[in-house]
């Protein structure tokens, strides 16, 4: 009462707006907004729009073929590609991703499977970055900070290093 506040929930739950039946399957991108529910296969890239609070579940009977860019993913079924969750990514124990994880926070259960790599991403990181312009940007930065480094040696002892 006095001195608690009402804490948000961290992913909105139990509203799906979308469902893909298991008896159904998608050839091509999906873009979404809401809650999408996967029980079916999806062969393209699922993406979220922008500025959403959108959340795509995979069930144990879904699976995706392409990459995934949604802020809240819970998965449980199959997924070959990369996946991409700048709020909130769910493993369940029959989750099974074939491809590298880019994420914010993270939840996994005894069981779920990742074959590839586990990136953790502060900021949201969405497909368009992933042209290599923003590898480049941090090598650059890097260089740059390995010239002043040097700048600065030399300033110590005056420029006579070698």
């Amino acid at each position: 009462m006095l001195g608690k506040k009402k804490q948000k929930p961290r992913r909105p739950t139990g509203h799906f707006d979308t469902l893909v039946s298991s008896r159904t399957t998608i050839e091509g991108d999906v873009h979404f907004s809401g809650g999408l529910h996967v029980d079916g296969r999806i062969r393209g890239k699922v993406v979220a729009d922008e500025g959403t609070d959108a959340v795509l579940r995979v069930s144990e009977v879904g699976e995706v073929t392409g990459d995934i860019n949604a802020p809240h993913v819970i998965i449980n079924g199959t997924v070959n590609g990369d996946v991409y969750a700048s709020a909130h990514l769910e493993l369940a124990e029959k989750a099974s991703i074939n491809g590298s994880v880019f994420y914010n926070l993270i939840e996994m259960a005894m069981g779920a499977s990742v074959n590839g790599n586990l990136v953790h991403q502060r900021e949201p990181v969405g497909l368009l970055a992933q042209d290599g312009s923003a590898t480049r940007q941090k090598q650059e930065q890097a260089h740059g900070a390995d010239q002043s480094d040097e700048a600065d040696e030399a300033s110590v002892d005056g420029g006579k290093s070698e």
